[in-house]
């Protein structure tokens, strides 16, 4: 009986054990696969412009459009794999993430595009001075279409309509404001698209948008997508706030420094010395007291206090002692106080005398308050 109920019972778990690490590895390799299913449409990244950003405000759909055209599109992240890219003549460089454009970077870039044409997506004015372009840029709020209005056979009879855009004032370009140009040319082969957000997927099928970017982007059979980096920056690029705003605003805050200083100059009252004033109201000295006494504790300075308390108690024992109340020999004052209180000499002078150490707390300040008051309370009786 016992051989016949064990044989069974090692039949119905022999399996499980043998298999046990096959189905493991198979119900992790399930796993993974509906975690990738889950986050795969997830964007590679969130940069703005990027190509591989299928967000709002991602290039993916201009990227594929271009790519369904028959463009060459080529992703370059770095200066490194930039410089590793043949460029030339039939070949159109579109930079994004400007603002990572340091002087060495933009340096290896010039460098690098051997005749290429070059479009810059709303660079600041720090990397346009990096490039050796000549543009003052304004941010402005378009509002609604705006035409081409240039004579460039390429974007004639076009349109844009973007929320926030860049004016550039170079002389040259289409798409015209009241700064500037929304497609500017500072020099031959280089463009400067102030209006980089036609780009993005959820602007690009506004008005012309879509027409804009592709004769821009389109034109030569390859187009290299340069995406910088921050880890290309050196210690000397200067990458700042100062170099991100246009170079007439330093001037221009030493002239409005300027401005202030000779303001205080000319409106300061305190030029000689200070005069008294009759008060035009009588003050209480009680009120008079108590202020000071406020302000002394607020300013924490219990020297001072201190001094004025010794001072106040001299006066008085002065005037009950009959002495003269310009007395200025304290040592004769604190003799004739204490044979009069009957107290040792060196017990007054440390209540008295000027020199005598002032109070190092709070509590020091109130007792010296106290003892002085004590002592005029003998000097009356």
């Amino acid at each position: 009986m016992s051989t016949t109920t064990a044989e069974p019972a090692a039949v119905r778990t022999g399996p499980w054990r043998r298999h046990r690490a096959t189905l493991v590895i198979v119900g992790a390799a399930v796993a993974a696969v509906l975690v990738a299913l889950l986050v795969g449409d997830r964007p590679a990244t969130s940069e703005p412009l990027d190509p591989d950003n299928p967000g709002a405000d991602g290039g993916r759909a201009v990227a594929r459009v271009l790519d369904d055209q028959g463009v060459d599109v080529q992703v370059v992240r770095g200066a490194e794999a930039l410089e590793r890219t043949e460029l030339g003549s039939s070949t159109t460089v579109l930079v994004t993430s400007a603002y990572l454009l340091g002087r060495s970077t933009s340096a290896r870039l010039l460098d690098a595009l051997a005749g290429a044409d070059l479009v810059l997506a709303e660079p600041e004015p720090g990397a346009i001075g990096a490039l050796d372009l000549l543009a003052e840029a304004w941010t402005v709020a378009p509002g609604g279409d705006r035409p081409a209005r240039c004579a460039e056979p390429l974007l004639t009879g076009l349109a844009i309509r973007v929320d926030l855009a860049t004016e550039y004032d170079t002389g040259d370009g289409c798409f015209e404001g009241e700064h500037g140009y929304l497609v500017a040319r500072p020099r031959e082969g280089v463009v400067l698209l102030g209006a980089s957000r036609l780009l993005t997927n959820d602007q690009v099928l506004a008005a012309d948008n879509a027409a804009v970017a592709l004769r821009l982007l389109g034109q030569r059979d390859r187009l290299v997508w340069y995406v910088p980096e921050a880890a290309d920056l050196v210690g000397d690029d200067g990458v700042s706030l100062r170099t991100l705003l246009p170079e007439w605003i330093l001037p221009g805050l030493w002239i409005a420094g300027a401005t202030v200083l000779a303001l205080l100059l000319w409106r300061v009252r305190r030029l000689g010395p200070l005069v008294t004033e009759p008060l035009p109201v009588t003050v209480k000295a009680i009120e008079t007291t108590q202020s000071r006494g406020r302000l002394y504790r607020k300013a924490g300075d219990r020297a001072h206090a201190a001094r004025a308390l010794r001072r106040a108690a001299r006066t008085s024992l002065a005037s009950r002692l009959h002495l003269p109340e310009t007395i200025t020999d304290e040592a004769a004052l604190v003799r004739d106080v204490s044979r009069h209180v009957d107290r040792p000499l060196d017990e007054v002078a440390l209540l008295l005398s000027s020199s005598a150490p002032d109070p190092q707390t709070d509590h020091d300040l109130i007792t010296l308050a106290n003892d002085l008051a004590a002592l005029e309370r003998e000097a009356r009786t």
